[in-house]
């Protein structure tokens, strides 16, 4: 009896096999910009089909282990990490996914667009990095930081350094057990010294990375007032110089056992009188500083679902292609090419939201703060939470579906596929979970020019819906109907964030933006793509439009045009 095999999925040169990918990168970079690119997107899109893959799976199922005391009793608080972790974490560092966007050299190629390009490192990378894109993240949020307030920092050089040997990454330490978002209930203090010297003291609940050899944590000087905004950042060496000790006062109390990201080494921390740096005048409130820290680390989880979203769709198609039913494929199969497509239409979406947000990061961080940046850091003010937040609901229903189209195979844990839905869970709750996005997104409505950048593109991409080929029936009626409801709703939010009435819709009005924006977006690249005689960014951005605008059954629509959306 010969015994049934089935053929295990395959992957795409995930850069080359992208032409949603490849299209925003010659619109936001320009032909000339996006061949400068594509050398270092090549490189990392051969990684990841190669040495990565081993990687990833080595870090995945060799997770980190802590060991509290050597042999002899002394405290030693030892992380140990796979081989894989370290394989990870020099590739990081070698395609400089942390340090682009600090280097001179792409500055002066790419300009604002250095962004653009990172997140493209990004959405090809994480996928295939065992969620080492979650201390990535950080560490591009502690070098933004350090950047804005203390540029010399030997620190901002080791963690924008494209050399593994030098290169560290950062953790994130904010918070505590009895707070967990409400910040404001942190009890870690911050104690000058006579000499001079700042020490921290506290306990901090859930700290990524706890292997990262420094962590930014939020601490009250003594002496602060109360709230959140009173709170300081600090910067912690996590290692006693020149050891793998940790830094004086500092013990690892256990590592947290996680529903995913499994490889990620998370921890809680006591602090006791440990050694720190403050970023910025301590004496100065400093929860503004720390947001220019959270503003990307947002960005980084919004590339990440997006990126995890393009992979698992890669790892259904394959299986679709190969998997025999019913007489034929699943790919033929009109239901099953109506679901795929579907979720090729959800990654794009995502996919645009996250690029968006990390252009507007480029401009808003790029040249004089008047102008083109001051306007961009306005817009990214309500485009971070926005983008974190869909996307990461985008990413966990996604996942789902993914595991769903392996069937029984999705279920089990040796196929890899599991771990989409369980890394992917995380996506909604760190750096904010939904409901506390929204209620960001409340007060982003009544900060500088609010939702007004995003309604006027809502607007202008309606108005443009008409002249484009390929567009189906009833998305600009979809999208003029969803930017007039919108604007009274946000309208009426402004008015009054705080009433009972605003802040129980918070989290539907947070999600109405998001995928108008959306809509938007994915309409403006479809006109762009339709000048150049490519209608399949109109094909995908009114199905798009239709089903989450116009509430339609695109069911048929997504079956017929298929092979047109992957």
């Amino acid at each position: 009896m010969t015994r049934f095999v089935q053929t295990r999925p395959a992957l795409r040169d995930p850069y080359t096999s992208d032409w949603q990918l490849q299209g925003w990168l010659d619109r936001l970079l320009g032909p000339d910009g996006h061949a400068a690119a594509k050398a270092r997107l090549a490189a990392v899109s051969a990684d990841v089909l190669g040495p990565l893959r081993a990687a990833h799976h080595d870090a995945e199922t060799h997770p980190p282990t802590l060991t509290r005391f050597d042999a002899w009793g002394a405290r030693i608080d030892r992380v140990d990490t796979a081989t894989g972790w370290q394989t990870l974490r020099a590739s990081a560092a070698r395609h400089a996914v942390v340090a682009l966007p600090y280097t001179s050299d792409a500055r002066t190629t790419w300009g604002a667009g250095t962004r653009v390009v990172q997140h493209a490192l990004l959405h090809l990378w994480g996928p295939e990095s065992a969620t080492f894109s979650c201390p990535v993240a950080m560490a591009d949020g502690a070098a933004a930081l350090l950047t804005a307030t203390d540029p010399t920092s030997p620190w901002l050089a080791r963690l924008t350094s494209t050399d593994p040997d030098h290169a560290v990454t950062s953790g994130q330490w904010m918070t505590e057990s009895q707070g967990g978002s409400d910040i404001a209930r942190s009890t870690t203090t911050a104690r000058r010294l006579p000499d001079g010297r700042w020490v921290l003291t506290g306990d901090k609940w859930f700290c990524s990375a706890i292997d990262a050899d420094m962590a930014i944590a939020l601490a009250r000087p003594e002496g602060a007032g109360p709230g959140s905004r009173n709170l300081a950042p600090f910067l912690v060496p996590r290692y006693t110089p020149g050891t793998a000790l940790p830094a004086d006062g500092l013990q690892v109390l256990r590592l947290k056992d996680k529903l995913g990201t499994r490889a990620v080494p998370t921890g809680e921390v006591r602090l006791d009188d440990v050694p720190a740096i403050p970023v910025g005048d301590p004496t100065v409130p400093g929860l503004a500083r720390m947001m220019t820290l959270v503003v990307v680390t947002r960005l980084h989880n919004a590339a990440a679902a997006a990126g995890g979203m393009r992979r698992g769709l890669e790892y259904a198609l394959s299986h679709a292609a190969n998997r025999q039913v019913a007489g034929g494929t699943l790919a033929g199969n009109p239901l099953h090419r109506a679901t795929l497509g579907g979720l090729a239409v959800d990654a794009a979406g995502a996919y645009a939201l996250a690029a968006h947000a990390f252009a507007l990061l480029g401009t808003a961080t790029t040249g004089s703060p008047d102008g083109p940046a001051s306007a961009a850091a306005d817009e990214l003010r309500l485009v971070a939470p926005l983008a974190k937040l869909l996307t990461g609901r985008l990413a966990v229903a996604s996942a789902s579906e993914y595991l769903e189209a392996f069937g029984g195979a999705g279920y089990v844990e040796d196929t890899g596929i599991p771990r989409l839905l369980r890394d992917a869970q995380v996506l909604p709750i760190w750096e904010g979970t939904t409901n506390v996005l929204s209620v960001d997104v409340l007060r982003a409505l009544t900060t500088g020019d609010g939702a007004r950048p995003l309604l006027h593109r809502a607007e202008i991409a309606a108005a443009a819906v008409h002249r484009l080929p390929g567009i189906l029936p009833g998305t600009a009626d979809a999208v003029i109907a969803a930017t007039r409801r919108l604007a009274a709703d946000v309208g009426t939010a402004a008015a009054d964030p705080r009433s009972d009435r605003v802040v129980a819709g918070a989290r539907e009005l947070a999600l109405r933006l998001g995928t108008t924006l959306t809509a938007a977006l994915l309409l403006e690249h479809a006109a762009w793509a339709a000048d150049r005689g490519d209608e399949r960014p109109a094909l995908l951005a009114s199905l798009w439009t239709l089903r989450r605008l116009g509430d339609a059954d695109v069911s048929a629509d997504l079956h017929t045009h298929f092979d047109q959306l992957v």
